[in-house]
């Protein structure tokens, strides 16, 4: 259950509002993060977003131990990863690229957390780091869940000088499990009076002939009472569905005109072309005035639209936790969503009282001034989970190839830290010795990394010994 106000725009960090969220009850995260392109954006003074901006450049300062530390605990698949990339990091540039992916891994993985099992979200990003992010959200989200990567052309033309012009952001899409829900969203035809060439005379509906039949096994059917064969590898609706159609006159049939069946498809029931992952009809150049805000990097509000309509159901929550000039939120309430915004500026406040007035026509004033609930405290969970928040496994691993040698650390799922363990041993041999989930679980590893010889978290000692100095530990008990 959200234990957020819907309409509610926090002004603070994320990662301290998504750490307050309650697990699995988001429907849709949207988010527009920095894209690491190492300069600060800024509005243009006189504009409505005045104020507001945000630095693009990560350096060491911007990366807390604590995180890397909880990223080591709970996912040692992302820490490796982060790892890699700093290895490579031969110079600067590489080093902020590290800084950069473990700014947004910790925050990925509280996103994963409070995301519904229907859930998904959508990450926007551009060629500056994408490749990196894409491997980011496959460990943290599994491979298996990636469902899209979009591609979006923002502009159409841009000078870049001694290279191919660079106007198409990415944006990735990924479930959290094989339950999420997709919805098809259509766009209408250029040419729909080509795409449906014949006129019914009585009616004036223009209307085009598509056959009854699909790839499958030969099979016979009754049709405007002829019986009828279909093609060698090809096998007609069923006949339900057939005399359904017939009885709305939808079939056109006649043996010496026609030599199979085919249903009519009316113009006026078309929902237009598919959308595809290649987006090219939305672009900034596209946006309605009454939404231009000049806030640097804002997304048209068609975009956000999309992607809510594809994702979500009326009365779902959406998040965006990089709001900026609250596109998002915006985009929620026109569609009858419920969201929740996130920006470290008090300006995506005002403009989402500004843009709420003057972009959806049914808000009054009065309603208008007493719909948005801002707040700078971050939430506290009330789930069944939070406590073991506060809480994880310290674990004692062995392995018969090193005897009287333990493995003491810390994870949130001890059964998949053995088991990411067991996956990289052909024999399997890993065994888990020993665990005790506590609130000190830091201080604890700590103890006995100190007390005894150690070496990459592998211990020497007696197993018996270990164990009873990890239930002995001063504080254990408090």
């Amino acid at each position: 259950m959200l234990n957020i106000e819907n309409r509610t725009i926090f002004c603070r960090d994320n990662i301290d509002i998504l750490q307050g969220i309650n697990s699995d009850c988001i429907d849709l995260i949207y988010l527009d993060p920095p894209f690491n392109k190492d300069k600060k954006f800024t509005a243009p003074i006189g504009s409505s977003a005045e104020g507001a901006g945000f630095k693009d450049y990560f350096r060491e300062e911007d990366v807390k131990d604590e995180w890397l530390q909880t990223i080591s605990e709970d996912n040692p698949e992302l820490y490796n990863f982060l790892n890699g990339v700093k290895l490579i990091s031969t110079n600067k540039y590489y080093l902020y690229n590290f800084c950069y992916l473990a700014y947004m891994a910790i925050r990925l993985l509280e996103m994963h957390r409070i995301l519904k099992q229907t859930g998904c979200i959508y990450l926007h990003c551009d060629s500056t780091m994408s490749h990196y992010l894409k491997l980011l959200l496959d460990i943290i989200f599994g491979e298996k869940n990636f469902k899209n990567e979009i591609t979006w052309k923002r502009t159409s033309a841009h000078n870049d000088g001694m290279k191919f012009g660079r106007i198409t952001d990415s944006i990735f899409y990924y479930q959290k499990s094989d339950i999420h829900k997709f919805k098809n969203v259509f766009m209408p035809r250029d040419d729909a009076l080509g795409y449906f060439p014949y006129g019914e005379e009585k009616t004036g509906r223009n209307y085009r002939l598509e056959k009854i039949d699909g790839k499958g096994k030969q099979n016979t059917r009754m049709v405007l009472g002829h019986k009828v064969t279909s093609p060698i590898g090809r096998m007609f609706w069923s006949q339900e569905k057939i005399n359904e159609a017939e009885s709305q006159n939808k079939i056109i049939y006649d043996p010496a005109k026609h030599t199979k069946p085919y249903i009519k498809k009316y113009m006026d029931e078309d929902e237009g072309n598919q959308i595809q992952d290649l987006w090219v009809d939305i672009s900034t150049n596209t946006m309605k005035d009454n939404e231009k805000t000049k806030y640097p990097t804002q997304k048209p509000l068609a975009l956000l639209e999309r992607i809510i309509k594809a994702s979500s159901n009326e009365g779902d929550i959406v998040l965006d936790p990089f709001c900026g000039c609250a596109t998002t939120c915006v985009a929620a309430e026109k569609l009858n969503r419920q969201w929740i915004g996130i920006d470290v500026s008090h300006k995506a406040y005002e403009l989402v009282k500004e843009r709420l007035a003057k972009e959806i026509e049914w808000l009054d004033s009065l309603f208008h001034e007493n719909l948005i609930n801002y707040t700078t405290t971050p939430p506290k969970r009330t789930d069944a989970g939070a406590n073991d928040a506060l809480q994880k496994y310290v674990y004692v691993i062995s392995h018969k190839q090193y005897q009287g040698e333990y493995k003491v650390g810390i994870a949130k799922n001890v059964k998949a830290r053995l088991s990411s363990y067991q996956t990289g041993d052909p024999n399997r041999d890993y065994q888990l010795e020993y665990s005790l989930h506590t609130k000190h679980f830091r201080a604890i590893e700590q103890y006995i990394h100190e007390k005894y010889d150690n070496k990459h978290e592998w211990v020497s000692g007696k197993l018996a010994d270990i164990v009873a100095d990890i239930e002995a530990y001063p504080n254990n008990a408090d």
